[in-house]
Order: structure tokens, then C-alpha cells, then sequence
């Protein structure tokens, strides 16, 4: 009983992320946004999104970069992964915007073109 009790409240560990069924094969990266950071234009922010852009320029093959946000906030966005992109990779980076519905999380993915 005593037994039962004391592993009734560990918590399990969580799965590898290469486990993670759901990651598309030519899926670089994802991340969500924190509202908090978006909101505040936090630098340490605009420094991921930038090492993103750079990430996303790095691959050997074209990339697409997709930001999920509200439309205020795509320019901000876009900008501060573009400054990660090195100017004569810019042709090999593409993005889309697609709008965040209710509750959604804003995002960045960064996959690769097939």
C-alpha cells in the first residue's frame, strides 16, 4: 500500500523529443511565443528570432519559415527572423504568415522544401 501511495506521485518523464510522432520529417524547428515576451518586444526575444532566420538560412536545402501570429504582429516578427538571415541567403529562405485563431499559440516552424 505504502508502495501504491509513494508511486502515485512521481511523475512520469516525458517521451525524447525525436519520439514525437507528430514532427513532420523536413521540420527544422517549432516553437511557440511566450505573449508576455511579444508583448514587451523582449530582446531576448528578437535575438531567438534572429538565430532562427540564421537556422533556417544554415539548411543545404530552401527553407520555409512559418509565423503564426495575429496580422499586428507579422512585421515584428518577420523582421526579427530576417535579421538572422545572412544577405546572400535570403533566396533560399521563404516565408508564410498564416493568422492565429482563438487560443491559439503564436508560433515560428521552420521546415525545409521537399
Amino acid at each position: 500500500m505504502v508502495a501504491a501511495l509513494t508511486l502515485a506521485g512521481c511523475a512520469q518523464m516525458p517521451p525524447p523529443i525525436a519520439a514525437h510522432p507528430d514532427k513532420a520529417p523536413n521540420e527544422v524547428i517549432s516553437f511557440d511565443i511566450p505573449p508576455d515576451a511579444l508583448g514587451a518586444r523582449d530582446p531576448q526575444l528578437t535575438a531567438v528570432l534572429a538565430k532562427a532566420g540564421a537556422l533556417a538560412a544554415a539548411q543545404p536545402q530552401p527553407t520555409v519559415v512559418l509565423v503564426t501570429a495575429l496580422g499586428q504582429d507579422f512585421g515584428y516578427l518577420n523582421q526579427a527572423v530576417w535579421k538572422g538571415v545572412p544577405a546572400q541567403r535570403t533566396a533560399r529562405v521563404n516565408f508564410e504568415n498564416r493568422t492565429a485563431g482563438l487560443g491559439q499559440p503564436y508560433s515560428v516552424s521552420i521546415r525545409t522544401v521537399q
